[in-house]
């Protein structure tokens, strides 16, 4: 579907984290699964995207990691027992930072199994940099490289997320918190699959379902962390990988003979794409880089959905935008519908706020006759 001489765009955390996040959205898990470059896709369909992120904020993301992980970990160790604790306080130099170079995306995931097991029995603090985990995702492994994961001297394992985005007074913007923790449950549910292969007769590795998030302090370079229960995220997640198992119910409903190849021709992709349902939402504008087609497209066909999940689900029925006007001004719609009666009331409401103001001075009135 992607083009038969094309190689697979590899699903990251970031991608499975996306789909967690949308889980209606077929025509980026067709897309996800088929190993479509997304970003090309786009290009080619003469949406680009500006989904990414900067080289200035990537280089200063790769300084403050080297920071938080300087001296064998030594700050990362004592922010991990800090937050999440799993043993007796680190000792500066007396912990483990195995060496999980190999071959291939395949070798260093094995040589990553090998180095848990071995940490696990140790009894002692292990910083695992940017370790390989598979995930098996619709048939196919997936590779993800957290951060860092830690062993903790009772056996246990946390993932580490480290962010560039400041904590100011102990906090940090929401949404970003959330997306770390979308992404951060994705290595965490690729763990407990590790976890779960290294079981014999003894009870497999626990994993924590607190991550830990580190990030700098407030707008000083110094990090700071806190632990993130990721339990719903985890839920979610794992939900949403049993049903990229069934990509293949997607494709069977594809007209024959569709192809995302990027090579076509413009309107042929446009066609295949829109052959796909989509899920559009604002969010997604941060995380998928097909956002700006499914946005403009979703204006075109007056998608209730281009101004937000969140109003879509109160609406009901009410799909477009004409419906929820003409429902709202009494010329359609159920009145037994509570969506329809909200909206109804709300007209109601307003037309009696802008009356108001009208009978007042002229100023009032043209005031109410521009609202």
């Amino acid at each position: 579907m992607r083009g038969a001489d094309l190689p697979a765009r590899p699903l990251d955390a970031r991608a499975l984290a996306a789909l967690a996040a949308n889980p209606g959205c077929r025509r980026r898990a067709l897309l996800d699964g088929a190993g479509v470059d997304k970003t090309a896709l786009a290009q080619s369909l003469g949406s680009p995207s500006g989904f990414g992120q900067s080289q200035f904020a990537f280089m200063r993301g790769n300084a403050f990691e080297a920071r938080v992980k300087a001296d064998g970990g030594a700050e990362l160790l004592r922010l991990t027992h800090a937050r999440v604790g799993g043993g007796p306080e680190p000792v500066p130099g007396g912990s483990s930072v195995p060496d999980l170079s190999a071959a291939g995306p395949e070798g260093r995931a094995a040589r990553t199994a090998l180095a848990l097991r071995d940490a696990t029995g140790a009894g002692g603090w292990t910083l695992l940099d940017h370790p390989m985990l598979a995930l098996d995702v619709a048939g196919t492994p997936a590779f993800l490289e957290p951060d860092a994961v830690v062993v903790h001297p009772d056996g246990s394992w946390t993932v580490v997320e480290i962010k560039s985005f400041p904590m100011i007074d102990g906090s940090a913007d929401a949404a970003k918190v959330g997306a770390a923790a979308r992404q951060s449950a994705v290595y965490a549910l690729a763990l407990e699959r590790v976890a779960e292969r290294m079981h014999s007769d003894q009870a497999a590795p626990r994993v924590r379902h607190h991550v830990l998030l580190v990030c700098p302090k407030d707008f000083s370079n110094q990090p700071t962390a806190s632990a993130i229960d990721v339990r719903k995220q985890l839920s979610v997640t794992r939900r949403q990988l049993a049903r990229l198992t069934r990509v293949e119910d997607i494709a069977a409903e594809l007209p024959e003979g569709t192809t995302f190849d990027v090579r076509r021709p413009a309107d042929e992709l446009r066609a295949a794409v829109e052959s796909v349902p989509a899920a559009y939402a604002p969010e997604c504008l941060s995380t998928c880089e097909l956002a700006f087609h499914c946005r403009d497209r979703a204006r075109e066909e007056d998608e209730v959905t281009a101004l937000g999940r969140s109003l879509r689900g109160d609406l009901g029925g009410l799909t477009t935008i004409g419906e929820v006007l003409a429902a709202a001004h009494g010329s359609s719609g159920d009145p037994d519908d509570p969506a329809v009666a909200a909206l109804r009331r709300a007209a109601g409401l307003r037309a009696e706020a802008l009356s108001g103001v009208g009978a007042g001075s002229g100023v009032g009135a043209l005031g109410g006759a521009e609202c």
